[in-house]
């Protein structure tokens, strides 16, 4: 390659780096002029608007006898998601003032709102935002000013039974609750009361020392001098904002932000804010199932008991937030008896040894794209190896190595086609030095020469192709399983699920290609010989924005690649 080649290389890669800077900037600007969609807080509080809280009801969604109204908008679904209406909305709670109560367990740390015993606050010790900030948990749950992520549930009367506020204030016996390590206790339950009118309601929090999942339960005992009827709902209030902390580049696909959902006829549907944004989502008589939200890493779920039946709806609220949810049939409590209603509120990391237990299908919101039926037995395989291997970053050079011998049969196609292509090289010298300037004739002398030694350039193309299913789907693997978050390999690489800080890795890479086409038959036209030989500096550059797992496997592949081609060449005696 001659000086005015590699200046113009040189400046198209300085333009490409320019342009990506210039992307990172004007992203750092709007985090700048934005900082309350961005910046976290210590724990989150309680806005009431002035000391009112909006508690009407809005009637949009589902089936009712008694028609439509959509006037009115809060912090419950339309009493229409189950048979009747709603209440009318005249028990707006105004001029609260109340605590938040704090639970804290092994696994998270949980504030609930009195005010309908939501969840409003959630953090992840376990899982810190940084390696640099090893003490600030990661957090989910979250309702402060421009921030909206909260777990809401509740009863919900039919219309014309206005027995009980839409949105109760509880009391508790404490606002602080503990379950620690060494606990004997495996659970801890965080009571809340209710009463009017003869009519108590027991909301009980059921959180595991050991799981992320807790239980959500409704406890109503009629003392009153009537029936009381209600179903119950439960939903993840959200707005569109980024989560904390998550940066996002040209070389890193932005992992998938919104709600999912299962149905009999799509085990994972994505509930995307641009859907939501056009047209509501309502299904009924789904026999249990689940909703959730979605974010890289994490996932906020409700999972309703799965004997039943209920009806599921996502939307966006007036307000801009969304909502994704499900209400219950109704059951009537008669008087002097006992009614329960039930769910189950998982807030957490998406390990699928988690999720699994919880309810069909869940695992798949570890989202591994269009190849997920290769990427779901290639992490259990790659979790199998780190539990003796002890380390995430010997699990995927183990992998690659399973993968590549599994795959010989068609990496050894490919490489006795390019060892014949190797031997007809000096011949091919030759044709391009003859005719150089003629491209036509060039060509055809070229094509005759590959008839004559029954040689095929492309034969060792396709079996390369068939490999790209695995690539992808390891790609996948590497990018979304939260195990690989914060996971250390060795001396300067304590985290596979970040860029390699020192740029090592990516070095590394881009040599071993650059040894890799030293390897291969040259291209005949001296304008692709060019291109590839700064492929290696352009993929090096790319390898430093991606997850140091996934530079570690293209690496291990390479020299895996790198040393079984050497030795197709000695076998076919083309070195």
């Amino acid at each position: 390659m001659n000086n005015p080649d590699i200046r113009r290389w040189v400046i198209l890669l300085a333009i490409g780096l320019c342009a990506y800077w210039m992307v990172q900037a004007w992203v750092s600007y709007q985090r700048a002029k934005n900082p309350e969609d961005y910046k976290g807080t210590p724990a989150p509080s309680v806005e009431t608007n002035g000391g009112t809280e909006d508690t009407t009801v809005p009637n949009d969604l589902v089936n009712n006898e008694n028609g439509v109204d959509t006037t009115d908008e809060g912090d419950v679904p339309d009493a229409s998601l189950v048979a009747p209406q709603k209440p009318t909305g005249s028990n707006t709670t105004t001029d609260i003032d109340r605590d938040l109560i704090q639970v804290t367990t092994p696994l998270l740390q949980i504030w609930i709102d009195p005010l309908g015993g939501d969840l409003v606050g959630a953090k992840l010790p376990k899982y810190p935002v940084s390696l640099q900030d090893p003490d600030v948990p990661t957090t989910l749950l979250d309702k402060r000013f421009g921030r909206t992520y909260i777990a809401q549930s509740g009863l919900l009367e039919p219309r014309g039974q206005n027995r009980l506020p839409s949105r109760p204030v509880f009391t508790s016996v404490a606002s602080n609750y503990a379950l620690e390590e060494d606990a004997v206790e495996d659970t801890l339950d965080v009571v809340l009361n209710f009463e009017l009118d003869g009519i108590q309601v027991t909301k009980t929090f059921v959180f595991h020392k050991d799981r992320y999942d807790l239980q959500v339960r409704y406890d109503v005992q009629n003392s009153s001098t009537e029936s009381y009827k209600a179903g119950f709902f439960a939903h993840i209030s959200r707005d569109a904002g980024p989560p904390d902390g998550v940066k996002t580049g040209f070389f890193r696909p932005p992992a998938y932000l919104g709600g999912a959902i299962t149905l009999p006829e799509n085990r994972y549907k994505r509930l995307k804010f641009k859907q939501l944004r056009e047209q509501d989502f309502t299904v009924r008589g789904i026999q249990g199932g689940w909703i959730a939200f979605l974010q890289h890493y994490f996932i906020s779920a409700w999972i309703p008991p799965q004997e039943g039946t209920y009806v599921y709806y996502a939307q966006q609220r007036s307000s801009g937030d969304f909502w994704y949810g499900f209400t219950s049939a109704e059951q009537t409590v008669a008087l002097g008896s006992d009614g329960q209603y039930q769910a189950t509120f998982y807030v957490g990391p998406k390990r699928q040894k988690n999720l699994a237990p919880l309810a069909d299908y869940l695992t798949l919101t570890v989202d591994y794209g269009f190849f997920w039926w290769l990427s779901v037995p290639m992490f259990a395989v790659m979790e199998w190896i780190q539990s003796w291997a002890v380390n995430w970053g010997v699990s995927i050079i183990l992998l690659t190595i399973i993968i590549k011998t599994l795959l010989f049969p068609l990496s050894e196609m490919s490489y006795r086609s390019m060892a014949r292509m190797r031997k007809l090289t000096p011949q091919i010298k030759r044709i391009q030095e003859k005719f150089g300037t003629d491209r036509q004739k060039m060509g055809q002398e070229m094509m005759a020469l590959y008839r004559k030694e029954k040689a095929n350039p492309l034969s060792g193309c396709f079996p390369m192709l068939l490999q790209m299913p695995v690539f992808f789907a390891l790609y996948w693997v590497l990018i979304e399983s939260v195990e690989l978050r914060q996971a250390p390999l060795m001396l300067w690489i304590q985290d596979l699920g970040a860029m390699d800080p020192w740029f090592i890795l990516p070095i590394l890479n881009g040599a071993s290609m650059f040894l890799m086409q030293r390897l291969n038959p040259p291209m005949a036209d001296p304008m692709q010989q060019r291109v590839m030989m700064i492929m290696p500096i352009m993929f090096c550059v790319i390898c430093i924005f991606m997850p140091a797992g996934l530079v570690l496997y293209w690496f291990t592949n390479n020299l895996y690649s790198m040393a079984h081609h050497y030795f197709a060449l000695k076998k076919a005696g083309a070195t």
